[in-house]
């Protein structure tokens, strides 16, 4: 009964993730998501509100760190490894994103740089990249 139920939060989780990409658009301000989508080497940034930006992709960021932790409770249940994976979060979110308004802000864009950065900002990438090393851990344990 106890992996069945695990099985559905983690189900649940994955399908919080699936969410928040589906409903971006309605969910967060982020006027980069249409301008990506399109030929965007020959254009130029559109408009933008710096402080409604920095907000919007904290919220979204935030929404898919926390599902994403669910996910690692659930595949590791570990406390250690939870503050852990909280910490290094928080220090990825803190560099990201700064990186991302320096070079928004104070450099002649390259756009695949900020593509890159925003991608890391707004999708749950690290939970990708921690499945692995934290089962790869636990292996060698």
């Amino acid at each position: 009964m106890t992996n069945k139920r695990k099985v559905l939060l983690l189900i649940g989780c994955a399908f919080g993730i699936v969410l928040i990409r589906l409903f971006e658009d309605q969910l967060f301000y982020d006027p980069f998501l249409q301008f990506f989508k399109q030929d965007f080497k020959n254009k130029t940034l559109p408009n933008f509100d710096g402080v409604k930006l920095f907000f919007g992709i904290l919220f979204r960021y935030s929404l898919n760190t926390i599902f994403s932790l669910a996910i690692l409770y659930l595949l590791f249940p570990q406390r250690s490894l939870l503050k852990f994976s909280t910490q290094l979060f928080i220090l990825f979110f803190v560099v990201l994103s700064l990186l991302f308004f320096v070079f928004l802000f104070f450099f002649t864009p390259d756009y695949m740089i900020l593509f890159y950065l925003r991608r890391f900002l707004i999708q749950p990438l690290l939970l990708i990249l921690f499945i692995p090393a934290f089962y790869y851990q636990q292996l060698s344990k």
